[in-house]
């Protein structure tokens, strides 16, 4: 793996304080833009070009997560709240991002503290890359990419695709991104039936549920 900064850990008092916690990081911020968006970082990604001019924010928390019996260690959505909720409701969450990050990002990616602290580099690369492809810069109904008035890219999230696999398992093999098994199982084909298969991300299992 290509040198540079090394990368942020989460404070280390998140991991044993026993209150719920989401804590905001500019070091991890200004890491993952450094290592995988710049066009000179040691680890530059040209699929994430769109994301130069994207503003993210990243947290890390000490919140247990899961769904359907599977550990979720990480998280993209889009930084303004979404869904149906009330005027307060609304302002309330605007309220919280704010606080975090001074303003609403174009993306919140949040990140399971206690994993980040023991999974080795490429894992957490592997990880961090994962989230970063489901940050989408939006297209028309011809597939060209879509962009504001003020010019900049209009952003949306990607469900977990193949072409995210492709890129991260391009990148660091299948063992750092932990699909191994599934590798294995797809050459061997289907005992029962072809389906999907999520990562332990919120976003593809949030997506599989629906």
């Amino acid at each position: 793996m290509p040198t540079g900064a090394a990368r942020p850990f989460p404070p280390a008092d998140i991991l044993t304080d026993a209150s719920d916690r989401f804590d905001p990081s500019n070091d991890l911020a200004a890491w993952v833009r450094h290592t995988f968006i710049e066009n000179e970082a040691p680890l530059h990604n040209p699929e994430h070009a769109h994301l130069e001019q994207a503003v993210i924010g990243f947290l890390w928390t000490n919140v247990a997560n899961a769904r359907k019996g599977r550990a979720i260690v990480g998280q993209a959505e889009l930084g303004a709240p979404q869904g149906a909720m009330g005027k307060w409701a609304r302002a309330r969450a605007l309220m919280q991002v704010e606080e975090w990050f001074g303003d609403v990002p174009d993306f919140i990616i949040t990140l399971d503290a206690s994993y980040a602290a023991s999974c080795d580099d490429a894992s957490f690369c592997a990880l961090v890359e994962h989230e970063l492809y489901h940050c989408a810069q939006d297209q028309n109904e011809f597939g060209a990419p879509k962009f504001g008035k003020d010019g900049r890219p209009s952003f949306t999230m990607r469900g977990h695709d193949v072409e995210e696999f492709v890129g991260v398992v391009r990148r660091y093999g299948i063992a750092a991104t932990g699909i191994e098994e599934m590798v294995r199982a797809a050459n061997r084909g289907p005992e029962i039936a072809a389906a999907s298969v999520a990562h332990v991300c919120g976003a593809c299992l949030a997506r599989r549920a629906a």
